[in-house]
């Protein structure tokens, strides 16, 4: 089959987003997602609900994404899905839809780690205005996960950082929730941070050692301040909540930077590359800007609809899985740990 002609289907359904996408090449033609609502009543997704929201969603997102492709499915050359990690009921939805219709069509069908789909986000054709040169840096900050991955080659990685306990996006819920602000937490707690002073109240930095992460103990430490202001004053997250923000941010923020600036330092590769839903906080790309000015990085940082879950990412690792003859069978597996 012609390069010309490479065709992915992509599906994403790791947790609570139901995505798919069409590639030519490393060229987005479609990229749908649908984004499931009703986790926010419960303060946190919930996977028996997520799974059934799956099941309703995947039809009509597959189709759309075909439509808006212009793609019909005779014309398909694989499908891609995302195999783990995530929430099993979640992967199996997405996982059995993309067998049955690869032995329907009788087109190969590729597993992907999702994430290594983070990293390897970069190289969809008009995900930045430049891609990685490899070996660079690659850091995945998601509700899930907290990564520095060495990145030698598109399939070649390895996990030289990560969290001993909470994931950074897990903290920004869990923190916001404290202070009273709605599921997801993340993006609420950015935009009020934007207001606030970063340097109104002091909360720790861990003192992990290596290249690993944690958080709990922010989290921790937020709670106790928190309980011992509001016995002063019961309006004190009201009264403060920008400040509480901001402060919260700059202390992950920094946690963040330390730990980069350790790596970079560590293996001498300088450029580095973010991915994962935290990646599209405002502090945390500023940072990374800042990086690149008086550190001489090389900073990859991607457009927003390819940091959160999205299938464009399960295609172009598909693409390149394709090229290189890396293909699975009916028999592969959903992974809810799925270790890069």
């Amino acid at each position: 089959m012609s390069l010309e002609n490479t065709y992915i289907l992509s599906i994403e359904s790791s947790c609570d987003d139901t995505a798919a996408a069409v590639l030519e090449n490393s060229r987005i033609l479609s990229n749908v997602v649908a984004t499931q609502k009703i986790h926010e009543e419960y303060g946190g997704v919930v996977p028996e609900l997520a799974s059934r929201a799956h099941q309703q969603n995947i039809v009509p997102v597959v189709d759309q994404a075909l439509k808006k492709a212009k793609i019909d499915q005779s014309q398909l050359s694989a499908i891609a899905f995302t195999r783990g990690p995530g929430l099993m009921g979640s992967l199996l939805v997405g996982t059995s839809f993309a067998k049955s219709l690869a032995l329907a069509l009788d087109i190969p069908l590729i597993e992907v780690n999702h994430m290594q789909a983070h990293l390897l986000a970069h190289f969809i054709d008009d995900a930045s205005h430049r891609k990685p040169n490899f070996p660079f840096l690659g850091i995945t900050l998601s509700g899930g996960h907290t990564q520095i991955v060495k990145v030698d080659d598109y399939f070649s990685m390895e996990v030289i950082g990560e969290t001993l306990d909470d994931a950074v996006g897990e903290a920004y819920d869990k923190c916001g929730k404290m202070l009273g602000l709605d599921y997801p937490a993340g993006p609420i707690v950015d935009q009020l941070a934007q207001k606030g002073n970063p340097k109104a109240f002091e909360f720790p930095v861990p003192n992990v050692k290596d290249l690993n992460f944690s958080f709990s103990g922010l989290k921790t430490a937020v709670m106790y301040f928190l309980e011992k202001k509001q016995k002063e004053n019961q309006d004190f997250i009201k009264e403060n909540l920008n400040d509480l923000c901001a402060s919260f941010q700059f202390t992950v923020v920094k946690i963040i930077q330390k730990k980069l600036e350790k790596a970079v330092k560590q293996t001498q590769i300088r450029e580095v590359a973010i991915g994962g839903g935290v990646s599209a906080n405002s502090a945390i790309r500023t940072m990374l800007q800042k990086q690149e000015q008086n550190k001489k990085w090389i900073c990859h940082i991607p457009k927003f609809e390819y940091t959160t879950d999205n299938a464009a990412m399960i295609g172009i690792v598909g693409y390149y899985k394709f090229l290189n003859g890396q293909f699975t069978d009916v028999k592969t597996s959903a992974k809810a740990r799925y270790h890069i």
